[in-house]
């Protein structure tokens, strides 16, 4: 299966960190970030995302609302495991859970870091392999399981243009 791990957008200041906002720079890295992923999939014969899960934060909410509406077919669903402070093991847990029947196409995460980096860096089994992801950056993946060094780089990207590096 392949999976995209996608950290949100560019967001602001505000009094709880849990309800910061997506900043304009936020919502324009990822409306671009959204096409140049879709055109790489698109180059690479990978399929679009069929499934969109996402920290229930409010900026990671905005992220996946803007990526939903690029890929109108895949649900969008909030996932605990994807709120700052969990770790990659979480989310082993419960992408197992949900897809033990037969997981997703494609799976497209949308969270914060420290998560998102160490997600990726646990999948393919080699720290640092990808640079860190920074507010709006992307790894996709193909993965058999997850567990731990299951992986192998599809292509990353980061914003401002997002250019996919393998």
């Amino acid at each position: 299966m392949l999976l995209t791990i996608w950290r949100h957008g560019q967001a602001g200041s505000a009094a709880s960190d849990r309800v910061r906002e997506l900043t304009a720079q936020g919502r324009a890295d990822i409306g671009l970030g959204v096409q140049r992923f879709a055109q790489q999939c698109e180059k690479r014969g990978l399929a679009p995302p069929d499934h969109i899960l996402f920290s229930e934060w409010v900026r990671t909410r905005q992220t996946a609302g803007i990526l939903a509406s690029f890929f109108p077919d895949a649900p969008c669903t909030a996932c605990t495991a994807l709120v700052p402070g969990r770790y990659p093991a979480d989310v082993d847990n419960e992408l197992d859970a949900r897809w033990s029947a037969g997981p997703a196409q494609h799976l497209l995460l949308v969270s914060h870091q420290p998560l998102v980096s160490a997600l990726v860096d646990h999948y393919l089994g080699q720290p640092g392999r990808v640079a860190p992801l920074l507010p709006g950056g992307l790894a996709t993946l193909q993965l058999d399981v997850f567990a731990s060094g299951c992986g192998s780089l599809c292509f990353s990207a980061q914003p401002p243009e997002y250019e996919a590096v393998v």
